[in-house]
C-alpha cells in the first residue's frame, strides 16, 4: 500500500510554522511498515489543494490531510473533500453536541462558525478520538486514475478500472494529530495493507559525538545488520537533543520484535559507552533528574549564558515525570511510567521534589549577591588591573572562568538549599574574547554537598568540579548546547563516570 501525504496551510509555505507533523507521520508510517512516497504542502487554495488531493489520489492508495478543519472561511478541507468526492457535507449531530459540550465545560459561549467543524461528506466517518473541537475523518473512495471519484450509487465509466482509496484528514494541532494517527489512522493503514508483521523501535539517545563519528563506531555493526536485514539501525541528528540511534525490528509479534531490538541493544551499549545518555521519549532532563532521585539528591542552578534555559527543561521535565507522562507525549500507563496507583501519592506523582529551582544572573549586581555565598575570590567581571595586586591580595579572576562558574555552583547550592549546584558561564562578548578563551568558550561546573548514606540511598561525597569547552555557533547555540552540555557533565559525574 501505498501512503502519502498532503500538508495544508498558507503559513507552512511562509515559514511561519514548521511542518514537523509531516515529519513525525512520516516515521510512524515507516515504523507501522506502511510505504509513504510523497509528502505535499499546499496553501488555503481551494483549487490547488483539489489540485493536490487528485494529484495524490491517482497515485497513491491511501493519503493522509493534515490541516484546514478549523472553523474560521480559510479552513477549506472539509469543503474540498467532498468536492472531491461528488458529495455533500451533512451536520453530524453527535460531534455538533460533543463541541458544544466542550465550549460548556469552559463556561464559554460556542460561536455558531464552529457548527462548520461537524459537517461531513456523505460517506466518511469521523475518527472516535477527538481532543479538540475539530474531528478527523475517514473517506472511503472509489476512484478512476485521471477522471475522479465515482459517487455513491453512479456506475464508472465503461472499461474504467475502478480502485479503492482512503483519506483520513486530521488537525493540524499536533497531540490532536498524534492522538488520532495513534488511535485510528495507522492500524486502519496496517488492516488495508494486510501488514500482519509487528514492527516495534527504540531510540537510543545520546551526546558528545558526531553523526559521522557514531557511524564510525558503529561501522562494523552497521555491517553486519545490513547482511542479516533485521534488525536495522537508523541515526538521526536531532540538534542539541544529541544524536539519536534508532533500533528497529520486525516480528511475527510484538514480543518477537522486542527480543530483537532487546539483544541489539545488548551489543550496542558496550559500544557506545557514556555517550548513551536516555532512550526513547526521555531526554537530558529525565536521565538527571533520575540520577537525583537515585541518590537522594536535590539540585539547583544558577545561569548567566543559558537565560533560564536549564530551569525551564528541568522544571518542565519535572512536572511530566510527576504527571505520569513523558516529555515527548506519553500517556500515563504506558512502559515504564509511573501511575498514582503505583506510587501511591495523591497527586500522581513520582517521589519527592529534586529540583529545587533556579536563578537567572544577567547584572553584576545579583551575580555578587549569588557569589557572596559561594566564593569572595571571584569577581563579576575579574579584576583586570594592570597594576599589581595589594600585597597578600591576589587577583580575582572572572565569572567567565573555570573558578567563576565553580563558585556560582557552590552559589547556587547554598542559595537555593539544594545538595546539588550547577552553573554555566562563557564568554558570550566577542569583545571580551581572547586567543586563549575565544568567543563560544563556555564554562560549566558541579557542586555537591557530602551527604551520608540513609538506607538503599548510598553515601556521595563533597565535590566541586569545573569544565572548559568550546561550542560552534552564535550566541543563541552557544547558551542552548551550553544548556545540555552543563545537564550531560552532571549527569556523568552522579553516574561514577566522571
Amino acid at each position: 500500500m501505498k501512503t502519502e501525504i498532503v500538508a495544508v496551510g498558507t503559513e507552512l509555505l511562509l515559514g511561519q510554522i514548521v511542518d514537523t507533523n509531516s515529519s513525525w507521520m512520516g516515521e510512524q508510517l515507516a515504523l507501522a511498515g506502511i510505504d509513504s512516497h510523497y509528502q505535499t504542502k499546499v496553501g488555503d487554495n481551494w483549487d490547488r489543494i483539489e489540485d493536490a488531493f487528485r494529484l495524490a489520489l491517482d497515485r497513491s492508495d491511501a493519503v493522509i490531510v493534515c490541516g484546514g478543519l478549523g472553523p474560521t472561511q480559510d479552513d477549506i478541507t472539509r469543503e474540498v473533500l467532498a468536492s472531491v468526492m461528488g458529495v455533500e457535507l451533512v451536520l453530524d449531530e453527535r460531534i455538533a453536541e460533543r463541541i458544544r459540550a466542550m465550549f460548556a465545560s469552559r463556561s464559554r459561549p460556542m460561536p455558531e462558525n464552529n457548527l462548520r467543524q461537524a459537517m461531513v461528506p456523505v460517506g466518511a466517518s469521523p475518527i472516535p478520538q477527538q481532543p479538540g473541537t475539530a474531528p478527523g475523518l475517514v473517506a472511503p473512495i472509489r476512484w478512476v486514475q485521471g477522471t475522479g471519484a465515482v459517487a455513491p450509487g453512479a456506475e464508472p465509466p465503461d472499461g474504467a478500472e475502478v480502485l479503492d482509496r482512503v483519506v483520513y484528514v486530521v488537525p493540524g494541532v499536533p497531540y490532536e494529530m498524534r492522538e488520532m494517527m495513534n488511535g485510528t489512522v495507522l492500524g486502519d493503514l496496517q488492516r488495508r495493507a494486510g501488514v500482519s508483521a509487528t514492527i516495534e523501535s527504540r531510540v537510543l539517545r545520546t551526546w558528545g559525538q558526531s553523526e559521522s563519528g557514531l557511524a564510525e563506531m558503529l561501522a562494523g555493526r552497521i555491517d553486519e545488520l545490513d547482511e542479516a536485514g533485521n534488525p536495522t539501525l537508523a541515526f538521526l541528528a536531532s540538534g542539541i537533543e544529541g544524536i539519536k540511534v534508532r533500533i528497529t525490528a520486525k516480528g511475527a509479534d510484538s514480543a518477537e520484535a522486542w527480543r530483537l531490538i532487546e539483544s541489539e541493544q545488548a551489543v550496542l551499549e558496550p559500544l557506545l559507552g557514556d555517550l548513551v545518555f536516555a532512550y526513547d521519549d526521555d531526554n537530558m532532563e529525565t536521565a538527571v533528574l533520575a540520577e537525583l532521585d537515585r541518590l537522594g539528591l536535590t539540585l539547583g542552578v544558577a545561569e548567566t549564558i543559558t537565560g533560564g534555559r536549564m530551569a525551564n527543561r528541568l522544571s518542565s521535565a519535572e512536572a511530566a515525570m510527576r504527571a505520569g507522562t513523558a516529555p515527548g507525549g506519553a500517556k500515563l500507563g504506558d512502559p515504564g511510567l509511573a501511575s498514582a496507583a503505583d506510587t501511591g501519592q495523591p497527586d500522581g506523582g513520582t517521589g519527592p521534589r529534586t529540583f529545587a529551582g533556579g536563578i537567572v544572573a544577567r547584572s553584576e549586581h545579583l551575580t555578587e549577591y549569588l557569589l557572596h555565598a559561594g566564593s569572595s575570590t571571584v569577581s563579576p567581571m575579574g579584576d583586570d588591573s594592570p597594576a599589581p595586586p595589594a600585597p597578600g591580595k591576589a587577583i580575582r579572576p572572572p565569572l567567565a572562568s573555570a573558578a567563576g562558574a565553580e563558585a556560582l555552583a557552590r552559589a547556587a547550592r547554598l542559595r537555593t538549599g539544594a545538595s546539588v549546584g550547577l552553573a554555566v558561564t562563557a564568554i558570550e562578548d566577542r569583545n571580551a574574547a581572547t586567543p586563549e578563551h575565544p568567543f563560544g568558550t563556555a564554562f560549566l561546573a558541579v557542586s555537591i554537598s557530602a551527604q551520608p548514606a540513609r538506607g538503599d540511598i548510598p553515601a556521595v561525597a563533597h565535590r566541586d568540579k569545573a569544565d572548559e569547552i568550546r561550542l560552534p555557533g552564535d550566541r543563541e547555540r552557544l547558551a542552548d548546547y551550553s544548556a545540555i552540555s552543563a545537564l550531560n557533565l552532571l549527569r556523568l559525574i552522579l553516574q561514577g563516570r566522571r
